[in-house]
């Protein structure tokens, strides 16, 4: 006669291929929550790092050109730069401003060495695309513009964004090379970055400075919150039926 204690043992235990995947799937989940954790602390800081950058004093052009050829993160950094707009090679980047459907004015700055800098002046409605429309606004003197430096973007953002329609000075990705080529600027004479003009008011209004939107989404601890969840529940899930299955054994 078979010892019941022996019998029922088998029936206590998970099925190894069973018990292997649980196992493999609950470690998947810890390590994806544990990583959005990871995640969470780095944005944190980032988002520290981005809102001192904003408040420290700006720096001379130079200064982020250093950092930028070292490598550094110029990003958001406030710089100051001096020189002379040059109204006719403007440059159109199609954007929103509160609502409102329009363009970004990006204009190259000449400055004291002769090289250009691309300066985003800011926002325009759609109809006063064309400088004729905002003519007040079109500076010729010289200019001290303080900013924040923008990195210049390695490829075309995504798929989903349209391709730029340089004929007509239209650009739906900030493509500094073509927007330099266009006007006729040689590549080796044009700084690689941009700056985001301040909100420094313009003659007539137009443009509108202060444009720069940091919308960096920090959702990492919602993301940390749901695999552990999902972990959680996998093991009450496999607790619940396991101790059902141990009630429908039969016992002998």
């Amino acid at each position: 006669m078979t010892d019941s204690r022996s019998a029922a043992a088998p029936r206590r235990r998970l099925p190894v291929a069973t018990g292997l995947l649980v196992l493999i799937a609950l470690a998947i989940l810890i390590s994806l929550g544990t990583w959005q954790l990871q995640r969470l602390h780095w944005k944190q800081g980032l988002l520290a790092d981005i809102a001192a950058r904003q408040l420290a004093a700006p720096v001379p052009l130079a200064d982020i050109e250093a950092m930028a050829a070292a490598g550094g993160d110029i990003e958001y950094r406030k710089v100051t730069a001096t020189g002379r707009y040059v109204n006719n090679k403007e440059r159109h980047f199609f954007a929103t401003w509160r609502g409102q459907t329009g363009f970004y004015v990006y204009t190259p700055l000449e400055l004291g060495d002769g090289r250009f800098l691309f300066v985003n002046r800011g926002f325009v409605p759609y109809e006063n695309k064309e400088p004729e429309m905002r003519m007040q606004g079109q500076l010729t003197d010289q200019q001290t513009v303080t900013g924040l430096a923008r990195a210049k973007l390695a490829g075309k953002p995504s798929r989903l964004v349209p391709d730029n329609d340089v004929a007509k000075n239209v650009f739906y990705w900030k493509d500094l090379d073509v927007m330099a080529e266009s006007v006729g600027l040689i590549k080796a004479r044009v700084v690689p970055f941009f700056v985001d003009a301040d909100s420094t008011p313009n003659p007539a209004g137009l443009p509108i400075g202060g444009v720069t939107q940091i919308d960096l989404p920090n959702d990492h601890l919602q993301y940390a919150l749901t695999w552990y969840g999902l972990a959680a529940v996998l093991v009450v899930v496999v607790a619940i039926s396991w101790f059902r299955k141990e009630a429908r054994a039969p016992r002998q």
